[in-house]
């Protein structure tokens, strides 16, 4: 079987994606292992837009709903591509997708939404308390610490803007870092320094964080002194930066420096024909669900451009 679309993932990007797909009436093959994205592990995600407040297992149960409600949207959930290979060039020519099962399917054109995954300490109960004070992204859950003590773990921009987010909220703030200076901005570091409630902890290695159901210290080196010292804290915000999903594409698409996929701003398209992108997967400068919901949008409105203008689907507009 020849799919228009095949599309990969399944997070708020894919779910986005799929949805159009689905009222453009594309012949659809999504494929993913999971469904939710990274913030299947929030407790309480108080900004995706249209809720004041909803879990990561929530979210991920409305985005496989809304995408298995699209009649022309097939699903293939628990799998994961593993290559992806051109075969002639568009629009005669088709893409092959290859999954870790070993399976094939054949396609016109994909769309990439595979996200990223945080960087991690690799510390004791960093996987324990995940979701449970153990955090990676401050603009999501920065409200949820309110009044609360906390540390951020990371010296460069994420660090510091975790910092920022966090101010208007917690009660104090430790930022803990490797090095003996601060990394990030100028301008943002000035909006921490001095400031009653932030302490910058210098060569400082995060070694463990405690808690039974929830997280109630951290622990870390002191390297001026080599002692082990313990904060009693909260929350964690763990900001060392995130890791784009995307070697399985080798040389197919272009990638920057931090690996992730080149696009096109305004229609999401690769630089590769036939394949588009969204997400965190991408090289956008804001990872957030409701940005790589909308950049799905345009970068399915632009595929159906694509089908369209080459007469590949029988689709027709809503």
């Amino acid at each position: 079987m020849m799919y228009e679309l095949i599309i990969i993932g399944g997070g708020p990007a894919a779910a986005a994606g799929a949805v159009y797909a689905g009222r453009k009436q594309i012949k659809t093959l999504l494929i993913t292992e999971t469904f939710g994205g990274q913030s299947i592990v929030s407790d309480d995600i108080q900004n995706w837009i249209g809720s004041r407040s909803i879990s990561g297992i929530e979210l991920a149960k409305n985005f496989e709903e809304h995408i298995r409600a699209q009649e022309t949207v097939e699903v293939i959930s628990g799998d994961l591509v593993e290559k992806i290979d051109k075969q002639g060039e568009l629009p005669a020519g088709h893409l092959e997708v290859t999954t870790k099962q070993g399976k094939s399917y054949q396609t016109k054109t994909i769309f990439l939404a595979t996200g990223s995954r945080r960087r991690r300490l690799g510390i004791p109960g960093e996987d324990k308390l995940d979701g449970k004070g153990v955090v990676f992204c401050s603009t999501c859950d920065a409200p949820i610490f309110k009044n609360k003590d906390v540390v951020v773990v990371g010296g460069g921009n994420a660090g510091l803007e975790a910092v920022v987010d966090l101010i208007p909220y917690a009660n104090s703030i430790k930022l803990l870092i490797r090095s003996t200076e601060l990394k990030g901005d100028a301008i943002t570091q000035e909006k921490i320094k001095n400031h009653p409630k932030v302490e910058v902890v210098f060569e400082a290695v995060t070694k463990e964080i405690t808690g039974e159901t929830f997280v109630d210290g951290v622990k870390y080196l002191d390297l001026k002194t080599n002692e082990e010292k313990t904060l009693p804290v909260q929350g964690v915000f763990i900001e060392i930066g995130s890791v784009p999903n995307a070697d399985f594409l080798a040389n197919l698409v272009e990638r920057n420096q931090r690996n992730e996929v080149v696009v096109n701003h305004k229609t999401q398209a690769t630089t590769a024909l036939g394949i588009w992108a969204a997400g965190d997967v991408t090289d956008v400068l804001y990872k957030q669900n409701n940005i790589s919901a909308g950049d799905a949008v345009k970068a399915l409105l632009s595929i159906y451009e694509f089908l369209h203008k080459n007469n590949i689907t029988g689709a027709h507009n809503l």
